[in-house]
């Protein structure tokens, strides 16, 4: 797959579905990559939004430089800097509201599970930013850190470098906490 590459090149073309598509594939990654910077879930929807009305309106050249959901998480990111610049306020809403239960079986493990995700988002939200960017991309979205750094403006290095003192201080993060997340 390329990554909706495809799909928008058929918008492009006037395929409506197209765009549909490309909604559907990265609407919620969008929203909470755009959250991790702006730290309120309602303008990161809205933000979001605001990211699909530009390929709408603007309809911005994609070149095969990297895969377009870089390229659609550039945007974001960009967008998320502009609205922070242009609005110096910005509020926070309770990780609680941003999580959906696992899909076990066992009502306990599920519990549990949903409590350590909890643990785990509150616990980035009070890192540095940066740190709780990287670790997002990184790790939720599932970009490689060419791609990470290509998102966030950065070199590779600085992206191993950032990613590695992010993860130092989450699990810092955690055991003041008293949590221990068996995958960091």
């Amino acid at each position: 797959m390329d990554n909706g590459a495809s799909s928008y090149r058929r918008f492009l073309s006037g395929d409506k579905d197209g765009l549909s598509e490309i909604i559907r594939t990265y609407n919620d990654g969008l929203i909470f990559y755009i959250n991790s910077l702006v730290n309120n879930i309602n303008t990161a929807e809205e933000l979001a939004q605001d990211v699909f009305a530009l390929l709408i309106a603007k309809k911005p050249s994609f070149s095969d430089k990297s895969s377009f959901k870089t390229w659609l998480f550039s945007i974001a990111r960009n967008t998320a800097v502009d609205h922070i610049r242009h609005n110096s306020k910005s509020s926070s809403m309770s990780v609680d509201d941003m999580h959906n239960l696992s899909d076990s079986t066992d009502l306990e493990k599920r519990y549990i599970c949903e409590e350590q995700k909890i643990e785990l988002h509150r616990a980035i939200s009070k890192l540095y930013p940066e740190y709780g960017q990287v670790l997002y991309l990184v790790y939720f979205e599932g970009f490689d850190n060419t791609e990470t750094a290509r998102i966030m403006k950065k070199t590779k290095r600085q992206i191993e470098k950032l990613l590695y003192n992010a993860k130092q201080a989450l699990k810092n993060e955690l055991r003041k906490e008293g949590f221990e997340y068996e995958q960091l």
